[in-house]
């Protein structure tokens, strides 16, 4: 992981002319190379930050680098250093798909290279579409030619907004291959979805955004182990009434109609009181019928951080 971020966002906030404030106060890195997943409910501001690092709307404060060259300053070389796949299939319906690329690739200047394109084409499973009408496509298609379009002029950065919403499960397993493909050949990738499981599948790091702010952005592992909880379930043979009083020293709950006893704790504290806990049911007597664990998951998580609207 490169440590020099390709992208650098410092107390970035957006407010439109009516007082609507989109983004507040928002800093982060992004490391070249990793798949960064940006988390939120519709309307959170994820589509806000990424249209202000592509240069699609103004910042009211903060800055934003990308690759060292700030995005307001260097807009030109910033701007060619990202493709950006909008969550609208916007496309030219009667241009083909080869000359819908091609174009796409010289608005940015860059030289004619047919063998690039032709081995994204292919990567993208269109090249035997190369000749179609877009508007001869299906939606997935589109959205395909849409990612080629973004990628046609070898950016180091991808923009993806919400590159699942809408599409069926078998394109959204297909979409997470393409985009851990593209993260072996070295582009950075950053995409928007309020799909826990899109983000748990395919994301490096996470950032939840809430109501215009970031309120978390870590790995994966560490969200859970920082804001996880681990809960241990000890199902019994007999259902009980209430908890036991000499059992009253861990916070048990009493589940399942009286036959479950639910302790949560701290998994990465020194001392989680498992042992004693059991020792402690054992000599109570009660009879012991079996005992599993769970940890929170990402979704876990996200709700506690959001609530569940």
């Amino acid at each position: 992981m490169d440590m020099n971020p390709i992208i650098s966002v410092a107390g970035l906030s957006k407010v439109y002319g009516n007082g609507h404030r989109a983004l507040h106060d928002i800093t982060l890195n992004i490391h070249s190379g990793e798949v960064l997943a940006l988390l939120g409910p519709n309307g959170a501001g994820k589509t806000t930050l990424i249209s202000i690092i592509c240069g699609i709307v103004n910042p009211s404060e903060g800055s934003v680098t990308v690759s060292g060259y700030d995005i307001e300053e260097d807009y030109r070389i910033t701007r060619a250093m990202i493709g950006l796949v909008p969550q609208e299939l916007t496309l030219p319906s009667f241009d083909t798909v080869w000359h819908t690329v091609c174009f796409s690739r010289g608005l940015f200047g860059k030289e004619p290279n047919p063998a690039y394109l032709e081995q994204l084409l292919r990567d993208l499973s269109l090249w035997d579409k190369k000749d179609s009408a877009i508007r001869t496509l299906s939606g997935g298609m589109k959205r395909r030619v849409l990612i080629a379009k973004a990628l046609s002029h070898q950016p180091l950065v991808l923009f993806l907004d919400e590159p699942t919403a809408g599409v069926d499960v078998e394109l959204r397993k297909g979409m997470w291959n393409l985009v851990t493909g593209l993260k072996k050949l070295g582009v950075t990738i950053i995409l928007t979805t309020h799909y826990i499981e899109e983000a748990e599948a395919i994301a490096d790091r996470v950032g939840v955004i809430h109501k215009s702010e970031l309120l978390v952005i870590d790995d994966q592992q560490a969200l859970k182990h920082k804001l996880g909880k681990r809960q241990m379930t000890i199902e019994l043979e007999q259902p009980i009434a209430s908890v036991p009083h000499s059992l009253s020293g861990w916070s048990l709950e009493l589940s399942g109609e009286g036959r479950q006893l639910v302790y949560t704790y701290d998994s990465h504290s020194e001392h989680t009181g498992i042992s004693g806990l059991l020792d402690a049911v054992n000599s109570t007597g009660l009879l012991l019928k079996d005992v599993s664990t769970s940890q929170s998951s990402l979704e876990d998580i996200f709700i506690s951080l959001v609530g569940t609207e």
